[in-house]
């Protein structure tokens, strides 16, 4: 399958306020959650079933105008969504009074495995990705011998193994903060791969797994990599001093197994205040200047 980053027509630099794109639009923020077991990702692809395409083909319908969309986070293939958020610029004209009318609309339009939960007018200068202050993601697998429960199995990881907990947190904590995560990201020629990571924790419930993982942003595939890392050494094929050295390295590692992709979900993306937009945004420009810097998992 085509990875859900190939040949992605998403503008890599929106307007530099951050407000509409051109007079006489107004831009919408959407909440969206998916399941993305049956879609090649977010980004939009020729001849691909993907989240994005969906949503702009609907949402153009409605509103009778084409449509581009820009997401806090473009998940791969595989990957789910339940704090999904996308901004969109339409034309005042082909707008209703109150957006949030849309959402009863389009659930009639959409396919079962998307959802549109809120779609509200944007305040001056948000802009989904660029104003995105951290991104909130959560990995779910279970240790149980018989596998996932079949009601959880489409985002639920079935990984019979004997787990360590504590030492799965132990090795979490070693690779919190602000390096370059070199060793855990598909390179993507001139991103950076310095991220500040802000929580990696798991939590247990019987035999089901969590893990949470925080960050400003995620490049290529680092989510699935942290957890795959972490879980070699949960259950004792590596130890504490392998997952301190992976920081070390300066390109990716081929000695993590990158963890499935359906036991991920993004949960929720976190925003300043509307008078910290614009600031924002600056801000996240002066760190990732490389078109493609910003990548979900």
């Amino acid at each position: 399958m085509v990875s859900a980053h190939a040949e992605s027509n998403e503008p890599v630099v929106p307007p530099r306020d951050g407000g509409p794109v051109s007079y006489g639009t107004r831009r919408l923020r959407l909440d969206i959650a998916y399941d993305g077991t049956d879609f090649s990702g977010w980004a939009r692809q020729n001849g691909l079933r993907t989240v994005c395409g969906e949503i702009e083909e609907k949402l153009g319908a409605v509103l009778r105008t084409p449509l581009q969309l820009t997401v806090a986070g473009r998940t791969d293939a595989g990957v789910h969504a339940t704090g999904q958020v996308a901004h969109v610029d339409v034309p005042v004209d082909a707008l209703p009074d109150d957006p949030s009318r849309l959402v009863r609309r389009l659930a009639r339009f959409l396919p079962k495995d998307v959802r549109i939960k809120q779609i509200s007018f944007a305040p001056e200068h948000f802009d989904a990705r660029f104003s995105a202050m951290r991104r909130h993601y959560e990995y779910r697998l279970t240790s149980a011998a018989y596998g996932a429960d079949p009601l959880r199995a489409r985002d639920t990881v079935s990984y019979p193994k004997v787990l360590d907990l504590e030492l799965m947190r132990s090795a979490s904590a070693t690779l919190l903060g602000l390096h370059d995560f070199a060793a855990f990201c598909k390179r993507r020629e001139g991103a950076t791969t310095v991220r500040d990571l802000q929580r990696f924790d798991w939590e247990r419930d019987g035999d089901v797994f969590t893990a949470f993982v925080s960050a400003d942003a995620f490049c290529w595939s680092m989510v699935r990599s942290l957890v795959g890392a972490v879980l070699a050494v949960g259950e004792g094929r590596r130890d504490l001093g392998w997952v301190e050295g992976l920081l070390r390295e300066k390109s990716r590692s081929s000695s993590i197994l990158v963890a499935p992709a359906h036991g991920l979900s993004l949960v929720r993306v976190d925003y300043p205040d509307d008078a910290d937009l614009a600031a924002r945004n600056e801000i996240t420009r002066d760190v990732r200047t490389v078109p493609g810097g910003c990548c979900g998992d």
